[in-house]
């Protein structure tokens, strides 16, 4: 198939090396294998950083499969908005789609524990880590897709119109929240949430409709965010964890080499690579905000994180609730959690 993006080709090489792993490990698709085409859906513009990784991804999958699982990425919400994404993979409209579960507040209380404030520190290895211990959760919580693996961007902070030092600044405010998780914070300090997609963020600041977003960095620039953003706190506040899920009868109907190939696609190891694709494209734009003379790139001093920090207790008391009512326990949970984030050497 025709390529959208041109990528990194350091990272096609590690994609293919990987396919070609994968393909000794589990046995070459049949050459019988009837030809299939996927399409991957993707709610961000064409220019992202997420959108080489995952046709990168797609290469080697092909790859894996002997050539019989072709795709097409189509980005910018040209099959369905960000908010639709799940259900997009559940009934089959998208084959594969990037999903951002918080954008559906209490649908996934359990995936909402990666979603909490000052946890993780970085998105390569905490991808992994949000993966790997999802993983045990994911059959249950989305059973409507087939889960291929869960990523996250790098840490995100406030972005705003005002300076935003103490939790007690957000009072009045009206902030564009990241995640449900993130909105359920904005609240307790007293703000009011405003919902819109990423893609739809800049008009809601632009129009005076929000004062301040949460985001990730180098995204700020790609959406153009920061042509109506002066003030950003630099500090580590959050992550928004999200899913490449695929659509469980589209997955049902692939012979059993084809669908070897797509577990062996379906690994934290991916998830951590996926991951860090994007996080470098992140990283690279926080500097580039810190150089511009035009604006206020300001870190926390340790008594006003230590504010921030204290003021979690309302969050993860709501958070708690959702996933007890979803049969879990919140404990368990997070304490599993943070053992990922450990071992992964990814926690705040």
């Amino acid at each position: 198939m025709a390529r959208i993006f041109a990528f990194p080709s350091s990272f096609k090489a590690a994609a293919l090396a990987l396919a070609a792993v994968a393909a000794l490990a589990s046995g070459s698709a049949s050459a019988q294998d009837k030809a299939v085409t996927l399409k991957l859906s993707s709610w961000v513009p064409a220019q992202h950083a997420l959108n080489p990784a995952l046709q990168a991804w797609a290469d080697s999958l092909k790859a894996a499969s002997g050539g019989s699982l072709n795709t097409i990425l189509f980005p910018s919400e040209q099959l369905g908005k960000a908010f639709d994404h799940y259900d997009m993979a559940r009934d089959g409209i998208a084959d594969f789609a990037y999903i951002n579960p918080g954008y559906q507040p209490g649908r996934f209380p359990v995936f909402a524990t990666a979603s909490l404030p000052f946890m993780v520190n970085n998105a390569k290895a905490g991808s992994g880590a949000i993966d790997a211990w999802y993983r045990a959760y994911a059959a249950k919580e989305m059973k409507d897709v087939h889960f291929c693996f869960a990523f996250a961007h790098d840490p995100g902070t406030f972005h705003s119109r005002k300076k935003i030092s103490l939790p007690s600044d957000l009072k009045g405010m009206k902030i564009r929240p990241a995640t449900a998780t993130i909105g359920q914070m904005v609240t307790s300090l007293g703000g009011t949430n405003v919902q819109s997609s990423a893609p739809e963020a800049r008009d809601v600041l632009e129009r005076g409709v929000a004062d301040a977003i949460t985001f990730p960095w180098g995204s700020l620039t790609l959406f153009g965010i920061d042509k109506v953003v002066k003030y950003h706190m630099d500090t580590a506040l959050y992550v928004t964890p999200f899913v490449w899920a695929m659509n469980t009868d589209k997955y049902n109907a692939l012979s059993a080499s084809q669908k070897k190939a797509v577990d062996s696609h379906c690994t934290s190891e991916w998830a951590e690579k996926v991951g860090s694709a994007w996080a470098d494209f992140e990283i690279a734009g926080r500097t580039k905000l810190k150089a511009d003379p035009n604006r206020e790139v300001y870190q926390l001093t340790p008594d006003q994180l230590a504010a921030w920090r204290g003021a979690m207790g309302p969050v993860e008391t709501q958070w708690a609730e959702g996933v007890k009512k979803a049969g879990q326990d919140p404990k368990a949970v997070l304490d599993a959690f943070k053992a990922s984030l450990a071992k992964y050497k990814s926690a705040l």
